[in-house]
């Protein structure tokens, strides 16, 4: 059994799926951002030069500068990039005006909060950071972070959803249709910047109360985080759960350089371009660290352990699929395709693994491994973010020293409860996984897969993730479930009118010969 049903009502889902997937297109700039940002900052840090005196060429300090200061932009700007590609993803159609509408309203809102505070003589002269203030597009206003960007985002497109069709009297009529919207977003922008104005102070203070709870917690604060965080990624919801940590003042507050920075991801980049960071804030243990000890080892322990149960005449044929698996959660740190192995078939599986990594978050926070990340913990961001910054700033060699007995912790779990419970995990079905899986070709791919969605006129939407092909239908009926599977994909998730396919980190792709093939 590979696909997963979560019954008919879908409103909430679907809502949270759109979200979801609005929500990866800003994460999957990050990346190349902190690919740039930690070279380039790691390799013109003074403490570095001075250890290795080659790299003191000024032409190489000169690209490095430039590298750094690349992707140190693009942490700068999260809330223009959040309210854009929020806007863009969560609307169906005219996503250009949608886009243009969203910068324009984000302009509006901070230009109308930095009004307000110019009216009530609240404008700090200096000292920004004390007053809960800061600078957004060159606009001073209140330090809102990637919060205003994710609401200016919905803004935006929930009022290009309902006004892109309205029509004026016919000596406006130029102002119709989608000429309307980024009118009727400055306006409501322009209420959104002084509800912000009065509200956000009170708001600003229920956030750190919340990031409070986890911190008065402790270590089974952390151990919680963790666990929640990846019982919610079969539903491809933990984009949502974790990115308010990251982002915003959840995640923790530091001063850096004389300015206010909020959210755990944000603090690590903007330490990571400051020469005078000395140690990591202590939230990268709490928020991120912990990725990297189950990426890295225990999936890897977990894919062992199910080669081993496997019949000895199948281990030959789903070697190399576990394998693949494996190592892709190794180097970059996506899991679908190893989680999606056992999940269907063992559920129990996934909720030890859950707990493990939960558990594995706790062991980072204890040992105050500060590693930070763009998105996943795999080998790639191990290397730039823990290896290269210097273990006294990351503690970094304590992964490798916590991960070899994780690695044997899965092995040993999972071994001893496939066997117990004869779960059917790859190559333990006598009838499933002793064939080799058929080579299709592109157009016989994308055939199954138009075909398992209900046909063309069935497709309402589709987006994609880092892992999954995000589609929304028309009618849930005619979605058929075993014609995916026989596609490649890995598994399905259906919810309503709500459909996730997941193929792995060639999804992108696929989405793409989907969208050319039904256009």
């Amino acid at each position: 059994m590979k696909n997963f049903s979560l019954g008919q009502d879908n409103s909430i889902f679907a809502a949270l799926q759109d979200f979801g997937k609005a929500l990866m297109l800003p994460i999957a700039i990050l990346p190349a951002a902190g690919f740039l940002l930690g070279i380039g900052g790691a390799l013109s840090n003074p403490n570095t030069i001075n250890a290795y005196p080659f790299l003191d060429e000024y032409w190489l300090q000169d690209i490095f500068l430039i590298m750094a200061g690349s992707g140190e932009i693009v942490f700068a700007n999260l809330p223009i990039l959040f309210a854009v590609s929020l806007a863009v993803g969560l609307s169906k159609t005219d996503k250009g005006t949608v886009g243009v509408a969203a910068v324009l309203s984000m302009l509006i809102m901070n230009a109308t909060i930095n009004a307000c505070l110019k009216i009530t003589q609240e404008l700090a002269e200096d000292n920004l950071t004390s007053a809960g203030q800061g600078l957004c597009l060159g606009i001073q206003t209140l330090e809102t972070g990637v919060f205003s960007g994710i609401l200016i985002g919905i803004l935006t497109a929930w009022l290009h959803k309902n006004f892109y069709k309205t029509e004026l009297p016919p000596f406006l009529a130029f102002f119709s249709g989608s000429r309307f919207v980024p009118m009727i977003c400055a306006l409501g922008a322009m209420c959104l910047g002084i509800e912000m104005y009065v509200i956000w102070p009170y708001f600003q203070e229920k956030i750190f109360s919340i990031g409070g709870f986890f911190s008065s917690t402790g270590y089974i604060g952390t151990l919680i985080y963790g666990f929640f965080l990846r019982m919610l990624g079969p539903f491809g919801l933990h984009h949502i759960f974790y990115l308010p940590f990251w982002t915003t003042a959840l995640g923790g507050s530091e001063i850096i350089n004389g300015q206010l920075i909020e959210g755990t991801q944000r603090i690590f980049f903007a330490q990571l371009s400051d020469p005078n960071t000395v140690k990591y804030y202590e939230g990268i243990s709490r928020f991120m660290s912990g990725r990297f000890i189950t990426m890295m080892f225990g999936l890897v322990g977990a894919a062992f352990a199910m080669y081993k149960t496997a019949k000895p005449k199948n281990r030959k044929l789903i070697g190399g699929m576990l394998f693949s698996a494996a190592l892709t959660s190794f180097l970059t740190g996506i899991t679908e395709p190893l989680e999606f192995s056992f999940l269907f078939v063992a559920p129990m599986l996934y909720v030890l693994h859950a707990f493990f990594d939960g558990c594995a978050f706790m062991m980072a926070h204890i040992f105050q491994i500060t590693i930070g990340q763009t998105f996943s913990g795999g080998l790639i961001d191990f290397i730039l973010f823990g290896i290269m910054q210097g273990d006294a700033k990351t503690n970094w060699i304590y992964v490798p020293m916590i991960g070899v007995p994780w690695f044997f912790l899965y092995y040993f779990s999972f071994k001893y409860l496939i066997e117990k419970y004869n779960f059917m995990t790859p190559g333990r079905d006598e009838e499933a996984n002793i064939t080799p899986e058929k080579n299709l070709s592109d157009a016989e791919q994308i055939k199954l897969i138009v075909t398992g969605l209900g046909g063309r006129s069935n497709i309402d939407s589709m987006d994609c993730c880092i892992t999954r092909l995000r589609v929304t239908v028309k009618e849930a009926l005619l979605v058929n479930e075993e014609v995916l599977i026989a596609s490649g994909a890995k598994g399905v998730l259906q919810h309503g009118v709500g459909v996730q396919i997941i193929y792995g980190p060639q999804v992108a792709v696929i989405k793409n010969k989907l969208e050319e093939a039904i256009s």
